[in-house]
This record gives structure tokens, C-alpha cells and sequence, in this order.
């Protein structure tokens, strides 16, 4: 169990588990505006969202001393050099991938200029730092979801952009926001120590944790209301998605497992849209 353990925690320093959690979003997003995407489109996503977090751990392992990296960025401070030239071989393929499926099309200009957006308000929020911190988390979450969710919806005829649709890609929202505060509020002492900012970092815990709180319900109600009001063809959407809140509030509110711990049991729960494959 401790080689597994240690096993799949390389896997989540190698943001392995975050491409896998993108893939299956889309997916979700697929089945739900009943649109058909090929695996190269897949293929494309995982290496796109790879090179973004690569890109981002590196950036934020250069700013520390090795006494002062949390394991995460300690491992993208020991092996940045072969990290470095992987990332370049990768976002090369996929560059050049990209270009041999769409050719010179709207996709391919879209997707390009939505990575290279990502990128600079990534370069932003470290720029204006703790000023604009509580936009850190918010507008990753909603350029996680534009970015898992753009090709479907592009793919998609106009009579399936419904309130269903728009409801599922909102709460999908508010899923990967909860996702990424609770992340804070586990990393708020790494955080400190290494000179990081975050809402976690701004605000203090016996604040914070009631809002997560209230978010986590909150969000879990309008799952609830939606698998209540939508069609039953729909029914498995926010299903999957109240599942996947229940994981995020069971792992951080009753649970007694390590800071690292519960983030993998988090980061799993983004893979059970998977289960689509299956109907």
C-alpha cells in the first residue's frame, strides 16, 4: 500500500492525475451537449493542460531554495532541467499535432489563444500577488472549465445550448473553484513558508473554512435541485457532479488522513466522469 501511495504521488507531482481529471471533464461535457469528439481531441487537451501546470510548477519551483520547496516544487526544483525539455518536446508535438488535425482553422487559433491567455494571467496573478490574490482561484477555475468544455461546445448545434448545458458548466465552475480553495487552505502553511500567495494566505482559517463550508453545501443543494428539475436523459450529469462535491466535502471535512492525502482523494474525484464510458 506505501509503494502505491508513493507511487501515485509522483504521478500528482507530474500533474498526471490533473490530465487525466481535464479528460474526463471533457467527456462530461461531450455527453452532455451530445456531441462526438475524436481521441486525437483528447490527446490535444491532456498535453495542452500538462504543459500549463508543468509550465507553473517550474515558474513557481525557481523561486525557492531547496530548504524551502514543499515536496511538490522540491521535485520540479531537483529535476527542472529534464522537466524543462520534456515540456518543450511535448508542447512542440502537440503543436505540431494540433496543426495536422485542424489545420489552419478556428479551432486551432481559438485553442492556441486560449492557452497562450491562460499563460499570461497565470504571469499576471504573480505579478500583482497578494494585492489581487482572491482572483487566483476564481479565474483558474473558470479557464479550467472554458478549457475541458470550449470543443464540445463549439462541436455543439445550437439546440442543445440550453439552460441544462449553461447550469451544468456553471456548477462545474463552482466544483473546480471549491476544488482549489480547499487546496489553498491544505497548502496555507507550505504556502507561507515558501512565500506563496493565496486566499488561504490572506485570510484567516477560522474564517475561510466556514465559507468553504458554505460553498461546498451550497453547491451540493444546486446539484440536488438540478437532478431534481432536469430531464431524466440528463439526470446522470449533475448525479456525477453531486458525487464528486460529496468527495470534495467528505475528504476535507470528515476525514483524519494527511494534507496530501486528502488532495489525491480530491484530485480522483475529478476522474468519475470517466464512468461514462461505461453507458
Amino acid at each position: 500500500m506505501h509503494f502505491l501511495f508513493k507511487f501515485y504521488q509522483r504521478l500528482t507531482w507530474l500533474s498526471i492525475d490533473v490530465v487525466l481529471g481535464a479528460m474526463a471533464g471533457m467527456l462530461f461535457f461531450e455527453r452532455a451537449l451530445r456531441v462526438e469528439l475524436n481521441w486525437q481531441e483528447y490527446a490535444l487537451l491532456g498535453m495542452a493542460v500538462w504543459c500549463i501546470y508543468t509550465a507553473d510548477h517550474l515558474m513557481d519551483a525557481r523561486k525557492l531554495a531547496a530548504d524551502r520547496a514543499a515536496d511538490r516544487h522540491h521535485f520540479h526544483l531537483i529535476y527542472q532541467k529534464p522537466l524543462l525539455a520534456i515540456l518543450g518536446l511535448v508542447g512542440c508535438i502537440g503543436l505540431y499535432c494540433a496543426i495536422k488535425f485542424f489545420g489552419f482553422s478556428k479551432e486551432l487559433f481559438f485553442g492556441a489563444g486560449l492557452g497562450v491567455l491562460i499563460l499570461g494571467i497565470m504571469l499576471v496573478v504573480r505579478k500583482l500577488a497578494a494585492k489581487q490574490v482572491r482572483l487566483k482561484e476564481l479565474s483558474s477555475a473558470i479557464f479550467y472549465v472554458i478549457g475541458i468544455s470550449w470543443l464540445p461546445w463549439y462541436e455543439a448545434p445550437e439546440i442543445d445550448y440550453t439552460w441544462t448545458a449553461f447550469g451544468l458548466t456553471i456548477l462545474y465552475m463552482g466544483l473546480a473553484y471549491l476544488n482549489l480553495i480547499m487546496l489553498s487552505s491544505l497548502d496555507k502553511e507550505s504556502d507561507t513558508e515558501s512565500g506563496f500567495s493565496s486566499i488561504a494566505t490572506i485570510m484567516p482559517q477560522e474564517k475561510l473554512n466556514p465559507r468553504i463550508h458554505q460553498l461546498a453545501i451550497g453547491l451540493m443543494l444546486a446539484a440536488l435541485i438540478g437532478l431534481l428539475l432536469v430531464n431524466s436523459l440528463f439526470r446522470i450529469f449533475p448525479s456525477l457532479v453531486l458525487f464528486m462535491l460529496l468527495v470534495h466535502y467528505l475528504s476535507f471535512f470528515k476525514s483524519e488522513a494527511s494534507p496530501e492525502q486528502i488532495r489525491m482523494r480530491m484530485e480522483v474525484a475529478f476522474l468519475i466522469p470517466a464512468i461514462l464510458l461505461l453507458l
